[in-house]
């Protein structure tokens, strides 16, 4: 028998959505969806080794990027999961080029965007990956639903999660009510709570960017770089420099901890190369709600407008005095450069 002061995801849901007067249960059946997704996906993740899941499936999403044998799977997972909840008209995924609209569902009002497996680079060596997703409602559901539907700005967002399928397998998800991380009891197959309030620190140890790009960097991220590798005692400088190339594995450390990730835009990905979609929105959202900050450089990432379901943007997220130090910087440098 579970311990009697065990709180699953589907009671805290229950509990929260009467919090909500217009919810009805939907987001219930949705989170339970995902739930049971992602313990399928879990399971395929932690036998990957051991069946022919591994390695590339011989063709590339939309992105141009080689898909991995589990990338697949996961992104049918989801979307069958989603589809079988009733709730969702539409499904966008960084693995489809175009929405998955679902049959028999046009007047549901949730649209669903997710990115199946982040940081899929990782599988063949066995390093953290996840899931991404966010939940948007559509404005009218009086007619079909539309691609232009799914490209609201990140501030519509209903609600946005991440699970990790790392040492343990938690997931974290705020419907902007703060946010709450729960991680799946192996012996019940329940994720159940585990980080109540989840507050990232304002100030943080470490830095998080691929230091192989730093020659590409804009002249303010260097500038950045350079301040984190600094001793200073009153600042408990220099940062430690932490970079898996798993968005999802950074950030939950970040999140925890504090931190900065950054991925800025280059010369050869002048737009950056996270999804605004799929990663960059989700993650913004998530900070926020833990008192964080997340920035373009240029402006609030959940302010940014959505112009193609696929389109990307530069990301500097994290603790929010590191964050804002960072964007200063950026900024400060672009104006003396001009």
């Amino acid at each position: 028998m579970p311990h009697s002061g065990l709180i699953t995801l589907e009671q805290f849901i229950v509990d929260q959505q009467s919090l909500y007067k217009d919810a009805g249960g939907s987001l219930s059946r949705i989170f339970r969806s995902l739930e049971l997704a992602a313990k399928v996906v879990n399971r395929d993740v932690r036998k990957a080794g051991l069946v022919d899941i591994l390695g590339n499936h011989g063709s590339t999403n939309t992105h141009g990027e080689d898909q991995k044998k589990l990338d697949v799977i996961a992104n049918d997972v989801f979307i069958a999961a989603l589809s079988k909840s009733g709730e969702v008209s539409v499904i966008i995924s960084e693995e489809n080029d175009d929405p998955v609209f679902i049959e028999g569902c046009e007047n549901e009002k949730y649209i669903i965007a997710i990115d199946p497996l982040d940081g899929s680079s990782n599988i063949d060596v066995n390093a953290s990956i996840g899931t991404i997703f966010s939940i948007y409602r559509r404005s009218s559901v009086t007619q079909a639903p539309t691609a232009e539907d799914c490209m609201q700005k990140g501030k519509h967002q209903v609600a946005a999660g991440y699970i990790i399928y790392g040492s343990s397998t938690m997931l974290v998800y705020t419907t902007g009510l703060g946010v709450n991380g729960f991680t799946l009891d192996d012996s019940i197959q329940e994720f159940c709570l585990s980080h109540p309030n989840i507050q990232i620190p304002q100030n943080g140890k470490v830095f998080s960017v691929n230091e192989g790009n730093y020659a590409d960097f804009p002249q303010g991220i260097r500038n950045y770089i350079d301040y984190c590798k600094v001793k200073d005692k009153e600042t408990n400088r220099p940062y430690g420099a932490r970079y898996i190339g798993s968005l999802i594995a950074d950030f939950h450390r970040n999140l925890l901890k504090g931190g900065i990730f950054m991925y800025p835009a280059t010369e050869k990905t002048p737009n950056g190369k996270l999804r605004l979609m799929y990663e960059c929105n989700p993650m913004a959202f998530i900070v926020e709600q833990a008192g964080g900050m997340a920035s373009t450089g240029q402006g609030r990432i959940l302010d940014l407008v959505c112009t193609d379901l696929h389109q990307r943007a530069p990301i500097y997220i994290g603790s929010s005095n590191m964050v804002e130090l960072c964007v200063n910087m950026l900024n400060e440098s672009a104006v003396t450069a001009n």
